[in-house]
Formats: C-alpha cells, sequence, structure tokens
C-alpha cells in the first residue's frame, strides 16, 4: 500500500516532485548532522567553487533557518526557511513557505523532506524529495538544474559525512 502522507517518503502522482537518491557509505546520524551543524552544512552546502558563508539553524519544528550562498562573483542568494520535522537521524522537513516564526513568505516554492535510513550494508540510502507548490515550479526548478546542482551538493554531502 502507498502512502500519500505529505511527509511520508513517497509522492502523490502529481508531478509536483523532484527527487534524489544517494547510498553513502556512512551512518545516517552523520548525515543527520551535516544537515544540522551549521559548521559542517556550510562545507558542503553549495556546490562548488560556491560557499556559504551564514548558516544559522535554530533547530526545532518552528524553528527558521537562514542560509546564504555566495557565487564565485561575490552575489549573495540568501534562503531562509522554517523547520517542519526534525528526527535525530532519520528525517529533517522543512519547507520555505514560512520567512520565520510563521511569517508566511512571499512567494512559497518548496518542501523539502529528507530521509536518512540504515541499509544492510552499512550504507545510508539518503533521499532528498522536493515538494513544489505547482507543477510550473516543479519545472522552473528542474530546468535551473536541480539534478545537476543538488546533485553536486549531494555528492559533497556524502564526502564531508564519509570523513566524519
Amino acid at each position: 500500500m502507498t502512502s500519500l502522507d505529505p511527509l511520508a517518503g513517497d509522492a502523490p502522482p502529481d508531478g509536483r516532485d523532484l527527487v534524489l537518491n544517494r547510498f553513502v557509505n556512512a551512518a545516517p546520524a552523520a548525515l543527520y548532522r551535516c544537515w544540522t551543524e551549521p559548521e559542517l552544512l556550510r562545507r558542503w552546502f553549495a556546490p562548488e567553487p560556491w560557499t556559504v558563508p551564514v548558516a544559522e539553524l535554530d533547530l526545532r519544528v518552528g524553528g527558521a533557518s537562514h542560509i546564504v550562498m555566495r557565487a564565485p562573483d561575490g552575489t549573495d542568494y540568501p534562503s531562509r526557511g522554517v523547520y517542519l520535522e526534525l528526527v535525530p537521524g532519520e528525517r529533517v522537513v522543512f519547507t520555505d513557505a514560512f520567512a520565520d516564526a510563521w511569517t508566511p513568505a512571499a512567494k512559497p516554492f518548496m518542501t523539502v523532506v529528507l530521509s536518512f535510513a540504515a541499509h544492510e550494508t552499512g550504507w545510508t540510502h539518503y533521499t532528498i524529495r522536493v515538494r513544489h507548490w505547482t507543477v510550473a515550479d516543479r519545472e522552473a526548478h528542474e530546468n535551473r538544474g536541480f539534478h545537476q546542482g543538488w546533485g553536486r551538493c549531494a555528492d559533497q554531502l556524502a564526502r564531508l559525512a564519509e570523513s566524519l
């Protein structure tokens, strides 16, 4: 039976999701740390040669995040969001629908569901599911290079988690 719970791992067949999967040679707890410890997140969150000069994370349900990615030309791209679910070593869910403290964002775009599942090999099945408000938002994200950009970041995350 397939769950259509909006926070479950399965997605409704509505065409609004983008998904990346990786198997990482690290424990789920290491991947979770890389997403929840600012000093670690700054090391992998933007595709190189971009950098992350700001990573402020209020790790609690309803807590806000503020992350800034800096392009090689010095242009900053801030991202704000709110955590919807935090399950240590298993799951992180956040959305940009809120800027902070339940203040609605000007243009909600996505909710991100990250899962870290221990695999019998000792590796972790890492899944990124990005749920968009509309099919047009999903298409725009895909056309801007979702798979390439998020894929490069997932590879950087894997290298860091494997080194912890």
